[in-house]
């Protein structure tokens, strides 16, 4: 189960657990039960030390009082790097090997960990496990704007009025989202760029804050929703010095396993921080990044250069 939330902007799994941990449980035991498996392993952000001591908590009352037969349960602290949210990463951390994405095939579900069949799992999928069960499928589906179905958790930060983890329908755009569950934008500030998916989802402008926000309606615009980490931009922000934050976040956490992203995401650093964009250049070196990096750190890095030169050009050269 993957609870590393790494991704900068995503908080929506420490704001569940800290308020209901055992929803997360519930969903688990039935997730667990559903596919007949043996032993659960809970990743869990080593920063997130609260969290950790209510689920050591919960899973000890649990073990004292099962519902049913339990499997193995185990409680991992993370490895403290963006890289091991990745799924094979993950795994060669619980091992005890340095975290560094795997190379594919075989994929996880067929040799994972400790060479067994390997499912893995976002919290928030089984976060919502139980209230579908109780309430239905169609209760779920039943939610949703412009032609999208369900609920998503979407953490929201930035020049708004009210951040933080709001459950909307899956569909709503920024534009609905900051109007309607952040108290609008903050005073002095008018919405001119978002990100609509973290650090690697991209930088979209205000002129497209009513596309709706879900998992396949970003991608024609060069972004993706990813953990549905929105960050609220205004005209006192620069798109291009948010990305160059995001291009040395990336280098930073990079585990240099391979070369497209380890001198990639720095030569993109020295580029960006250049007063005029080689714009050639910065595409030539995307796209090697996007095409030969081992994981999606180093192929979906290009992304917030690629969004600034589509959307803000204007600014690439002062």
């Amino acid at each position: 189960v993957n609870i590393d939330e790494g991704e900068p902007g995503t908080f929506k799994d420490r704001h569940y657990l800290e308020r209901d941990p055992h929803r997360f449980l519930e969903g688990m035991l039935v997730a667990a039960w559903a596919v007949g498996i043996e032993r659960i392993w809970i990743y869990l952000r080593d920063e997130y030390h609260a969290c950790r001591e209510a689920l050591e908590k919960e899973i000890a009352l649990l073990r004292a009082d099962p519902p049913g037969p339990l499997p193995e349960i185990q409680l991992r602290r993370g490895a403290g790097a963006y890289i091991c949210g990745e799924e094979s990463a993950m795994i060669e951390s619980i091992e005890g090997k340095r975290g560094m994405p795997r190379l594919r095939p075989p994929y996880v579900a067929q040799v994972g960990l400790f060479g067994r069949p390997t499912l893995e799992h976002n919290m928030e999928t089984l976060f919502w496990v139980r209230d579908i069960l109780e309430k239905g499928a169609a209760w779920f589906a039943g939610h949703g704007r412009h032609g999208r179905k369900g609920l998503r958790s979407f953490s929201v930060s930035g020049r708004v009025k009210q951040p933080g983890v709001h459950l909307a329908p899956a569909g709503i755009t920024v534009r609905e989202l900051i109007d309607e569950y952040c108290g609008g934008m903050q005073d002095g500030h008018e919405l001119y760029a978002y990100l609509p998916g973290g650090a690697s989802g991209g930088i979209l402008p205000a002129s497209l804050a009513d596309v709706p926000l879900d998992f396949d309606t970003l991608q024609p615009h060069g972004s993706f929703i990813g953990s549905a980490a929105v960050i609220v931009l205004s005209q006192h922000d620069r798109a291009r010095d948010a990305a160059l934050n995001l291009m040395r976040f990336f280098a930073d956490e990079s585990c240099g396993q391979c070369t497209p992203c380890r001198v990639g995401t720095a030569k993109a650093v020295m580029l960006m921080e250049r007063r005029h964009w080689d714009t050639a250049l910065l595409a030539e070196l995307s796209q090697a990044m996007a095409d030969a990096s081992i994981c999606g750190l180093g192929q979906a890095a290009p992304n917030p250069i690629a969004c600034v030169v589509k959307y803000f050009p204007h600014e690439l050269g002062s």
